[in-house]
């Protein structure tokens, strides 16, 4: 982009994030959305949340700067940040119910994060940078290198190095990080991860750009429903197979990942743990960054989601709009003939060019088939002394859900996730596909309320698993069984 005088102009008077920093009200806005929607990575709150925390705001500031500071209500100056001329948050309704809901938009969050990086640092580091620098380019290298060649000498060379260092380790010799240079790495870490959170943000809202695009597409539509279809879904997957798009399925694919999960919060863990990290007292919400990351990617999802309903309500309003103008078509012949019926026309009605008769020969018709009718053999079942056992008619079986409540607490008692592949494997089925069926109920249950009793379940429709479990057939004999699901992770 040119920063050319006439282009630095329409971004003061256009961009929401310049007009904010431009505000007056600037520094009350910043530091309330800070501390409701940033700090604690708050990505939706209800209206009635949002207005009670500001007039907690408005009564301390007029206390301190008197009555006549900010004298309208907080209701009055939310619903004045959401207005297209402001843009600063956004106000939406959830399907379903009544209440409005706040957001921050990406220019907001742009804004506030400039804020918070003219913060003095204890020291600026440039040696972690330097070497993510250099990280990048040898990534790029490798992974655009061609020749076969070169790449094997590149591994083998990366290949000796390892080997050079692990001898010098079990030598003795085992070089270590001084404070410096964790404080460093652990600054830079700290900067990507909330960088990081406000992408999602960004990429949310350019996901949620196409969605209402295609409802305004589909309210002014006039053509046919084929043409709407084809220009939607051309245009959903050219951002799905964008570079944005690409990235993020990406991402999400690492993310979902347990083994990974697991990973990152041992390794935070070990590095919260290190006196030179100590000292600089990190946020709290950093030892579980990654979940935030996984939260932020749900709300993705789901606005990706919104957009395959509303091509469905599409369909489902074209149908019912077709089918009542053929009724209103029906109506309007019979209505039609009705009032003809008493005053015929003297004219013909219509007239047929080109009459003639079909021809068709004797021999062309088929012959007569007749119809085949079942034998029924006469048979007299004799009647014997044995009861017939008819218990098996009623034996029914119920599945426990508080007993597969209480197998997912305690595998979620030395790990903070599993999936439910890894849950049978310590917990094998008991009652077959039932007790499967079950466990996808409570997973699909989890809306947020507490359906699975402090637990979360996430379900991964992008990969499939096979799931195996051992019963019996009609006759006794033992059959292995096989099921495949979309992965489901439950999570503490």
């Amino acid at each position: 982009m040119s920063l050319d005088y006439a282009t630095l102009a329409t971004l003061r008077d256009r961009h929401p994030a310049w007009r904010l920093l431009a505000s007056p009200h600037a520094p009350l806005v910043v530091s309330f959305l800070h501390r409701v929607f940033v700090a604690p990575n708050v990505r939706t709150m209800s209206e009635g949340d949002v207005a009670e925390a500001l007039e907690d705001d408005l009564f301390s500031l007029r206390k301190q700067l008197g009555a006549d500071a900010y004298p309208k209500v907080a209701q009055e100056y939310l619903n004045d940040w959401a207005a297209s001329d402001k843009g600063w948050l956004r106000k939406f309704y959830k399907p379903g119910t009544d209440e409005a809901q706040f957001d921050l938009t990406p220019a907001t969050e742009k804004a506030i994060a400039w804020l918070v990086s003219l913060n003095e640092r204890p020291f600026v580091g440039t040696e972690s940078r330097l070497l993510m620098l250099f990280a990048l380019l040898e990534q790029i290298g490798a992974g655009t290198e061609a020749d076969p060649i070169k790449r094997v000498e590149d591994l083998r060379t990366k290949r000796n190095e390892l080997d050079a260092e692990i001898a010098r380790v079990l030598a003795g010799d085992v070089p270590l990080l001084d404070d410096t240079a964790v404080k460093d790495r652990f600054q830079q870490f700290q900067q990507l991860a909330r960088e990081l959170l406000t992408d999602f943000r960004e990429v949310e809202h350019n996901f949620r750009q196409l969605d209402r695009k295609v409802r305004e597409k589909i309210a002014l539509w006039d053509g046919s429903k084929g043409a709407l279809l084809d220009e939607i879904m051309g245009e959903h997957d050219a951002i799905g197979d964008s570079d944005q798009g690409r990235s993020f399925r990406a991402f999400w694919d690492f993310l979902m990942s347990s083994r990974r999960q697991e990973e990152l919060s041992a390794r935070l863990d070990q590095v919260l743990a290190l006196p030179a990290v100590v000292a600089l007292e990190p946020e709290p919400r950093t030892r579980r960054v990654h979940h935030d990351w996984l939260e932020a990617g749900e709300h993705t999802q789901r606005t990706v989601a919104q957009l395959s309903q509303q091509l469905r309500r599409f369909l489902d309003d074209r149908a019912f709009v077709e089918n009542r103008r053929i009724l209103d078509l029906l109506h309007g012949i019979e209505s039609k003939a009705l009032a003809l019926r008493e005053s015929p026309p003297a004219q013909g009605l219509m007239a047929i060019e080109a009459m003639g008769a079909d021809i068709e020969l004797p021999q062309e018709r088929p012959l007569f088939t007749p119809s085949v009718k079942p034998r029924l053999a006469e048979l007299v079942l004799d009647a014997v002394e044995d009861d017939i056992d008819t218990a098996r008619l009623f034996d029914q079986f119920v599945v426990d859900k508080g007993r597969l409540r209480a197998a997912i607490q305690r595998a979620l008692r030395h790990h903070p996730q599993t999936t439910l592949r890894d849950l049978l494997e310590t917990e094998p089925l008991r009652q077959g596909l039932a007790e499967l069926v079950a466990y996808m109920q409570l997973a699909h249950e989890d809306d947020g309320n507490g359906a699975l009793d402090g637990l979360h379940a996430v379900v991964d429709d992008a990969v499939e698993e096979p799931i195996r479990w051992q019963t019996s057939n009609a006759r006794g004999e033992p059959v292995v069984r096989e099921a495949r699901l979309p992965r489901v992770i439950f999570t503490r």
